[in-house]
């Protein structure tokens, strides 16, 4: 079986958004390809088209009527590259709802001020993460972000370490079914199945410093889960995680191919 890694993000593909992989690329063993965006897949806004505001704090919001996802994304990642700021801010005033990048302190947050207004935080350690955030709220507003990572509801909460971040998030998971889908959620992130066929993989190639939240609550996981760690190969990065198959992680990460 080919050392593969699955394919991050289409547009229009709700288990994709779901397992939230890295946007368009799938690594093989001879290398990486990447897949470029296709307009056609993304689901047309209905009604349509919708209007987005993006702001940048510099006084020059930009407002954007947009048929479709895809087309959100276009015009948002070109008002992301364009200008250096430490807090992006995409609002859809008819869903009440909106997404804020802050780079500047790697956070995203996610609002909504409906009935019930609620926000949660989230901490990112690679600039990558941003756009397909974006992407992701495009697609589905607040709730297409409910798998993209580590929410909590206060931003004091991501001041503390990155192993306590991790062990409060795995505390949430109380059953087998919600336990499952969060691991494989981590692993649709950044991991692979190893040649083998006998091991997937978690955090391929990542240091032992990066995704420590995440490593902690995996590890969490694991145990609750009684799912076999196995000791990584020399070779391996010191931040991998290795685990043998298991029928219900199989079925769980299949779903994120």
């Amino acid at each position: 079986m080919p050392r593969y890694m699955p394919e991050s993000h289409v547009p229009g593909n709700p288990t994709a958004a779901r397992c939230r992989g890295r946007v368009g690329s799938i690594l093989y063993a001879g290398g990486t390809f990447t897949r470029e965006r296709r307009t056609h897949m993304a689901r047309p806004y209905s009604p349509g088209p919708k209007l987005f505001v993006f702001a940048a704090g510099d006084g020059n919001d930009q407002h954007v009527s947009v048929g479709d996802p895809q087309e959100a994304y276009v015009a948002f990642s070109a008002f992301f590259r364009g200008r250096e700021s430490d807090t992006y801010t995409i609002t859809d005033d008819a869903a009440k709802q909106s997404l804020v990048l802050r780079p500047g302190r790697g956070v995203i947050s996610r609002i909504e001020d409906a009935d019930q207004p609620r926000s949660e935080h989230l901490q990112v350690d690679r600039g990558n993460r941003y756009l397909p955030s974006a992407m992701l709220f495009f697609e589905n507003g607040y709730a297409g972000l409910d798998h993209f990572g580590q929410w909590f509801p206060d931003l004091a909460d991501l001041d503390a370490s990155p192993e306590t971040r991790g062990a409060a998030r795995a505390a949430t998971f109380t059953t087998e079914a919600a336990a499952i889908e969060e691991v494989a959620r981590i692993w649709a992130d950044s991991g692979i199945v190893d040649p083998s066929d006998k091991y997937y993989v978690f955090f391929d190639s990542h240091d032992v410093d990066e995704d420590r939240a995440e490593r902690a609550e995996l590890l969490q996981l694991i145990e609750f889960l009684g799912l076999e760690r196995v000791d990584a190969p020399a070779e391996a990065a010191g931040g991998e995680v290795w685990v043998r198959t298991d029928p219900r992680l199989a079925v769980e990460c299949a779903r994120c191919l």
